[in-house]
């Protein structure tokens, strides 16, 4: 008897990129920036998410949806600042999937909403293979994680719009080399973008702040 071969992986994948293309439908028509951002555990998604929030707040309409294994931690952060906010908890899952997005948008008022911010799972393997309806993928990565990130895990690097390097106040304590990092990224994704920033000093976030009013001001002006 001939044996079938079910190639699980690309029939999850197939479903997962109909739904993202659905969830980007829905955040089109309103008209929503939509970024996804990722990570290892501990590089600074949540910082940079509540300085955006709080540089941004008063000129542009901010949600966030978080993912994480278990826990409510960060959603309760952000809560706390004022901003509409989901928590996903994945019961294990490493990774966000647009099914789950979708759950999400549901419960927030996307009308109101200029920007939205989706905390992947902190996690350097899977959450890249899993379209979610975004609009740019940012890629974080701080220094204390070493600048041979991208060769041990180039496809998350690779596969990125926005590379936020946090942490460069602790430049003078590290053997970190900013030109390899450079290096290795532009091998990989030629047209990435790098941002050094430091959400502790706040060094370099201006040009990240700047480029997000940028492009949800296009968001804005692109009309379904």
């Amino acid at each position: 008897m001939a044996i079938k071969v079910i190639k699980v992986g690309e029939d999850i994948l197939g479903a997962n990129a109909d739904q993202a293309r659905l969830n980007q439908e829905l955040l089109d028509q309103n008209r929503v920036f939509t970024i996804n951002i990722m990570s290892s555990p501990g590089a600074g998604k949540t910082s940079i998410i509540m300085n955006t929030i709080n540089q941004l707040k008063d000129k542009v309409k901010i949600a966030v949806i978080e993912g994480d294994v278990a826990s409510s931690v960060d959603s309760e952060k952000i809560n706390g600042l004022g901003i509409p906010v989901v928590q996903i908890n994945t019961a294990g899952g490493c990774h966000l999937d647009a099914n789950m997005v979708e759950g999400a948008l549901k419960n927030l008022p996307l009308a109101e909403i200029d920007l939205l911010f989706i905390e992947n799972v902190g996690n350097l393997i899977c959450p890249n293979a899993f379209v979610l309806g975004e609009d740019r993928r940012v890629m974080i990565s701080s220094l204390p994680e070493g600048d041979d990130k991208p060769y041990k895990y180039p496809a998350m690097f690779a596969d990125t719009d926005i590379i936020l390097l946090n942490k460069t106040d602790l430049q003078p304590y590290l053997d970190f080399n900013p030109d390899a990092f450079r290096k290795i990224v532009y091998s990989l994704n030629s047209d990435a973008t790098i941002f050094p920033i430091s959400c502790k000093t706040g060094d370099g976030l201006e040009n990240w702040y700047s480029w997000l009013e940028s492009e949800v001001v296009k968001k804005k002006g692109n009309a379904v």
